[in-house]
């Protein structure tokens, strides 16, 4: 079997089991014998940059086998200026949007409400669990126990206010106990 189906077996363990496997497991995968047989496939891996090995002697599969997007550089959003296309290098969206994958979640935005902060129905929001907020933070918070929002985080002494960012919404204002911080947006994903 050739490397290109190698890497896809593994970019599909990657995908079920969010991690890199064995070399006990690659044996499993590849439908090999021994661990020797594996240790030549990991061997091209790393030449061909899909994967590192790590220096406890497992492996760490790279944006390339993980199916990271090219970066080409950079556009301007003011005043135009000539178009360069170089490859900067290759970027997985995990990796970018994610700093702390065991303590993050994806949520869809249903409602208008966080508009004017950029945030739109059908967008997909990135929360990082936590359980405290600074003011200005754009948290998930359950109010009560019970319901959930998306709302701009301010204290003001013992009472916490969840602003909309849509004028059509008022600031409403909660005492301290009604109010649990479920996790802070740190990210924001939507398809065009």
């Amino acid at each position: 079997m050739n490397l290109s189906a190698r890497v896809e077996q593994l970019r599909s363990f990657q995908q079920r089991e969010g991690r890199a496997p064995s070399y006990a497991e690659m044996m499993k995968i590849f439908g090999y014998g021994s661990k020797n047989a594996v240790y030549g496939v990991v061997n091209r891996l790393v030449k061909e940059g899909y994967v590192k090995r790590l220096n406890n002697g497992r492996i760490q599969f790279t944006s390339r086998l993980k199916g990271g997007v090219p970066m080409l550089g950079s556009v301007q959003a003011g005043f135009p200026s000539p178009a360069e296309e170089e490859l900067l290098d290759t970027m997985s969206m995990d990796e970018f949007l994610i700093g702390k994958p065991e303590a993050t979640y994806l949520l869809k935005v249903s409602g208008d409400s966080m508009i004017e902060a950029g945030i739109n129905s059908g967008d997909v929001v990135v929360i990082q669990e936590q359980s405290t907020a600074q003011n200005g933070d754009i948290v998930v918070a359950l109010i009560e126990g019970e319901e959930a929002t998306l709302k701009t985080f301010r204290r003001r002494g013992s009472t916490i206010a969840l602003e909309a960012a849509n004028p059509a919404y008022e600031t409403r204002l909660y005492q301290e106990h009604q109010v649990q911080v479920q996790g802070k947006l740190v990210g924001l994903i939507r398809s065009y």
